[in-house]
């Protein structure tokens, strides 16, 4: 008996190393779903539309879409006779089958069609909550073929502005849960855009007439939904901070559409008896790409949390009885420094996926919350790369791609991790005698970059950024492994392990990640020249003790004639106006900043500092305690790491 038990445990754990099994059904599955996807794009229906419409045809009284919303007017949070909070009464749930919603959306396209004028050949911005209401505006959007631009509801100002501008969008709707960005930049719109629609709706008012059977549906028909689309051509624009400047529009082809319903869904387990839960923003390529367009295809119930609620978030998924949920690194350390909960465990949620799970905790989230898989991966909105691992067991903890080896042995040939400068960790490292690049070794972190299969047609592999080729080419380098070949760079070291498997390491460039967002540092940095109390700056982000991702750092150079008090108090009333709270700078610093020989700041060094107080100990820091910088003491310092007080 013992040595059968240790043979099959043998041979589960050789099924999990070397996957042949798993490579094999993966392989079958591309096969079987991506032919009919070809024949469609020939025959002109590239769009989603039709694979939703498909699935409400199939399963039309499936649930569709479930949405703990919560009350207007809450009663006072229960406590239990154990001494818990319950969260149950502080949400009413409210459900669509994929029948009932197909309708809604048929019915409000008929209002977007004739009392808003909206045609296939416009950009439509979405400014929205996470809600029923974002869903019902994309879908519509798809029926009559207009281009659906998802807006981070968090910006505006400038940047605001710069988004809409960049990809000319001629309407926006506006959920009034999230207008006040959107008002407060209105004028400067009008201003510059006058040709820009604004329109806030009224959402229970809309809600109301959409459910009343009697009002007239639109289908558009197939000749005007765009039937001239290839799979490179844009479904839906994301916009991503990049790595330098002000925000771009990454390009979601209905080819990424298909390969993250079809495959990643296949990947993560997402069935028609699936619920996936989704607290993340959908205006991101996570939940719209890897949560709803998934589980919309095979017929499964999308569940939207309004926003992220690391108290209730269990309750939520109890709630809407949840089989998915997704994460990125941030929500699960602060899920886990939750106080404990009976709905922690008292839920249906069996697989969590998403990205920037660190290894250190991955065994704790999982056991701590009773989750059977961890689905971490590696991606990019506007990156043609996406690695799996869904992790069971023991095999493959902290990992970003695990497959087997027949699938390893093909990507082998499509993504390679290169070796950077040991002088410049951002820059990729050429050999001196041939010019070209060199693959890193085991272990040894590089950038990871993708082969563009047809280096004369850059699109057919990296669709880029909307409206900005020389953004897009800088995401491009040539000449790699042989003359001619043209590669896309990632912008991230990972590393490789003798098992195949990937890991991500850090972000290159100017970009980091804070509360949950790009923070472009570029931006950044014009922002704060604009407070007119500085000669120049460098931004840069810092990790800090118990938090996920980095913390803005700023060195700046002040003017003469300004103590530091008033030029710290003229960046915060500048950046709070202008900036996301996310992308405000936590930590300044005074200094003179040196360009190098190549008139380049070596960033690098400012990555490095030391809080508190520098590595001399005398340094002198300001940390953003809510709305006023202050010096950055020993005690504040400990009471930050400590989470006592809040970056």
């Amino acid at each position: 008996m013992e040595l059968a038990t240790a043979a099959v445990l043998g041979t589960q754990l050789l099924e999990a190393k070397y996957q042949v099994k798993g490579d094999f059904l993966l392989v079958q599955n591309i096969i079987r779903k991506a032919l009919p996807f070809l024949w469609n794009v020939k025959k002109g229906k590239a769009s989603y539309w039709y694979t939703y419409e498909k699935s409400v045809l199939k399963n039309p009284n499936n649930q569709c879409i479930a949405f703990p919303r919560p009350k207007a007017n809450p009663p006072p949070v229960r406590i239990d006779d154990s001494g818990y909070k319950i969260y149950d009464d502080q949400f009413e749930l409210e459900t669509y089958t994929y029948k009932q919603f197909y309708d809604m959306v048929l019915r409000f396209s008929f209002i977007l069609k004739n009392d808003y004028g909206v045609t296939g050949d416009q950009t439509i911005a979405i400014s929205c909550m996470n809600k029923p209401l974002f869903l019902l505006l994309w879908l519509s959007l798809w029926n009559i073929g207009a281009l659906p631009a998802f807006l981070n509801f968090n910006i505006k100002d400038k940047p605001l502005v710069h988004c809409l501008k960049i990809v000319n969008v001629s309407q926006v709707f506006v959920d009034p849960d999230c207008a006040t960005p959107m008002k407060e930049t209105e004028g400067m719109i009008n201003s510059e855009l006058p040709q820009v629609k604004l329109h806030y709706l009224n959402e229970k008012e809309l809600f109301r007439i959409l459910a009343d059977e009697s009002r007239p549906k639109y289908r558009a028909p197939d000749n005007t939904r765009r039937v001239n689309d290839q799979d490179h051509d844009a479904s839906a624009l994301i916009y991503t901070s990049g790595t330098t400047g002000l925000p771009k529009a990454g390009i979601m082809s209905w080819r990424k559409a298909f390969m993250a319903s079809a495959f990643f869904g296949y990947i993560m387990k997402i069935t028609k008896k699936s619920n996936v839960l989704t607290a993340m923003p959908l205006y991101h390529s996570t939940a719209a790409m890897l949560a709803v367009c998934p589980t919309l295809l095979v017929g499964g119930c999308v569940s939207v949390s309004q926003k992220f609620s690391a108290t209730s978030f269990w309750t939520q998924a109890k709630l809407t009885k949840a089989t998915h949920v997704q994460y990125v690194g941030e929500t699960c350390r602060y899920l886990l420094n939750t106080q404990p909960h009976p709905d922690q465990k008292n839920h249906l949620v069996k697989i969590a996926y998403g990205n920037g799970l660190r290894r250190d905790i991955w065994k704790e989230f999982k056991d701590r919350f009773n989750i059977k898989g961890i689905g971490e991966f590696y991606a990019a909105t506007e990156s043609p790369i996406a690695l799996t691992n869904l992790q069971f067991g023991e095999y493959g903890v902290g990992a970003c791609r695990k497959y087997g080896s027949i699938i390893n042995s093909v990507l082998s040939l499509e993504q390679r991790i290169v070796k950077m400068d040991p002088d410049d960790q951002e820059e990729i490292l050429r050999n001196p005698a041939t010019g070209l690049c060199e693959v890193a070794d085991y272990n040894q972190p590089g950038e990871l970059l993708m082969k563009i299969l047809n280096p004369e047609k850059i699109e057919s592999s990296f669709q880029g950024y909307y409206g900005n080729k020389d953004a897009t080419s800088k995401k491009v380098i040539r000449d790699v492994f042989k003359k001619g070949d043209a590669w896309f760079r990632s912008g991230d070291l990972l590393r490789m392990d003798q098992d195949q498997l990937l890991y991500f390491v850090d972000r290159l460039g100017d970009t980091f990640r804070w509360k949950s967002e790009n923070v472009s540092a570029s931006e950044v940095e014009n922002e704060l020249m604009g407070s007119n109390a500085i000669l120049q700056s460098v931004v840069v982000g810092v990790q800090i003790p118990n938090h996920e991702g980095r913390a803005g750092f700023a060195v700046v150079e002040p003017k003469q004639g300004l103590d530091e008090q008033q030029v710290l108090d003229q960046i915060y009333n500048h950046v709070s106006t202008c900036l996301p709270k996310y992308a405000v700078p936590q930590f300044i610093k005074f200094g003179q900043i040196e360009a190098s020989h190549n008139n380049k700041v070596p960033k690098n060094q400012y990555k490095k500092q030391k809080l508190p107080k520098g590595d001399s100990g005398s340094e002198t820091v300001y940390w953003l305690n809510k709305t006023k910088y202050e010096e950055l003491t020993n005690d504040s310092w400990a009471r930050i790491s400590n989470g006592q007080a809040k970056l």
